[in-house]
């Protein structure tokens, strides 16, 4: 099956609790305020709504190689922790070049019929053979817990607070945890998921502000695979109520988003 052929296929809806336990967690992995965020979910948690209807999706590209492109999201609404949602997903348009298959993917997130969250996902989807890792690129991954040692102004995670990450998000992609998925996607090895730096970004452009829905929507773009245990630095800056965020060290950029604060 051709992923062309999933165009306009629909997933869901789908329930999905914000779970205390899960917000929890991800507060502790992103570095967060756990004060700020005890009664709502921090905006980066919309990872988890995707993941409710994503991994359909995912299972029905097996056998292909998966990149997180690109990612936005609009909040409508707090996430307010305990709250049962429903959670849908629409296959976009899906566009072929060069053998890469450009797939959109629409989120949407209701209470009853009031909209909570909308997202939209790029991903770039390769031929059923996936790509070699080039030659002298695969490396060995850091111990378990090693997380590099960020210095101030800098994030990182060890490979442990991946698979946190993905018990919190459900974004259980292989390519996350797993050597052998990441070099045969075409990885040196594992590498950080973008939501990951995303909620990063988010934590660092929300700073000053005190709203428990700080953003009204954002931008996200996954530039190059970061590493485990691998820092790099944050960088903000803020324009009227736009936000651009940079994760990158001296060699590469990461991640880059552009956010938009609420009108408080």
């Amino acid at each position: 099956m051709s992923p062309s052929d999933l165009e306009g296929k629909t997933y869901g809806p789908m329930g999905w609790r914000i779970d205390p336990a899960a917000v929890a967690d991800y507060v502790r992995i992103t570095g967060d305020d756990p004060e700020r965020w005890a009664g709502h979910a921090p905006p980066g948690f919309a990872a988890g709504a995707l993941f409710v209807v994503a991994p359909e999706l995912l299972d029905e590209l097996f056998g292909r190689s998966v990149v997180h492109g690109e990612q936005s999201f609009r909040w409508h609404r707090n996430l307010s922790v305990g709250a049962r949602l429903q959670v849908s997903g629409t296959v976009g348009r899906v566009r072929e070049r060069g053998g890469v298959h450009f797939v959109t993917f629409d989120m949407r997130v209701t209470d009853e019929s009031d909209p909570v969250l909308d997202g939209k996902s790029l991903f770039l989807v390769s031929g059923e053979s996936p790509p070699a890792v080039q030659a002298g690129l695969e490396h060995s991954e850091p111990a378990h817990s090693h997380d590099g040692g960020p210095m101030n102004g800098e994030v990182s995670a060890s490979r442990a607070d991946l698979v946190r990450y993905a018990s919190a998000t459900r974004d259980w992609n292989p390519v996350h945890w797993d050597h052998e998925a990441g070099v045969a996607a075409g990885f040196p090895g594992v590498v950080v998921h973008g939501l990951l730096q995303a909620g990063w970004a988010m934590r660092a452009g929300s700073a000053g502000t005190a709203s428990n829905r700080p953003f009204s929507s954002g931008r996200f773009r996954f530039r190059n695979p970061m590493l485990p245990a691998h820092p790099a630095k944050v960088t903000v800056e803020r324009s009227g109520r736009t936000v651009e965020i940079s994760i990158a060290d001296q060699d590469l950029e990461y991640l880059s988003a552009t956010v938009e604060l609420v009108d408080e």
